[in-house]
């Protein structure tokens, strides 16, 4: 009755309820929105969650600093070049 159907690993999202479409209670006034509600209510979720996910992901952090040679500077340089 308020069953969902996800189907993972598409670049689209994509749910439905697990009823299927019932044809058979169309029109009769029979059938429950809740399996739909739910459906529907995931599908958001999953999209909120993919687009936040993009937004964190699309921009890391750099890890160190890196100095002139290319290389991390390590804590050792760093003492170094307070030495001096």
């Amino acid at each position: 009755e308020s069953g969902v159907n996800y189907t993972a690993g598409l670049p689209v999202v994509r749910t439905s309820p697990a009823h299927g479409t019932a044809f058979e209670l169309a029109g009769k006034n029979e059938a429950s929105p809740t399996s739909f509600r739910n459906a529907l209510y995931l599908a958001i979720d999953v999209a909120r969650s993919r687009k936040l996910y993009d937004e964190m992901a699309s921009d890391p952090l750099l890890v160190g600093n890196p100095s002139s040679e290319g290389r991390d500077e390590s804590p050792e340089d760093l003492e170094a070049q307070g030495e001096s």
